[in-house]
């Protein structure tokens, strides 16, 4: 395919790494955000792929991890509802806050 959608990362080896996990990440293990100290937060950034492939495959890591571990399980709750709920509530705010703001400092805003 092009680009390589719809096909397994080229770091995924069926022999070492099991089934695929559409999860996990199968590249190079790098200090994790939490450890990187602040000297050397500029390299740490410097190593990462901002290819538009790469970060749709991290958003796509990002999506299955939540989905695996909210909906994907014996008894879900509503706790994935809310939180889908609240996510679009939160982009419906940040998409109409141009709008918003015009009515901030208006003693009637309608």
């Amino acid at each position: 395919m092009v680009l390589g959608i719809g096909e397994y990362p080229p770091e995924f080896n069926a022999k070492v790494h099991g089934p695929y996990d559409p999860s996990r990440f199968y590249g190079k293990p790098d200090t994790s955000f939490s450890q990187v100290k602040l000297g050397e937060l500029i390299k740490w950034f410097g190593r990462r792929n901002y290819h538009p492939l790469a970060v749709g495959r991290a958003i796509g890591r990002g999506f299955w991890k939540w989905n695996l571990n909210w909906v994907q399980v014996k008894k879900p709750g509503m706790a994935p509802f809310v939180q889908a709920v609240m996510a679009l509530s939160l982009f419906y705010y940040i998409n109409q806050y141009p709008h918003l703001k015009y009515h901030r400092h208006v003693k009637y805003h309608w």
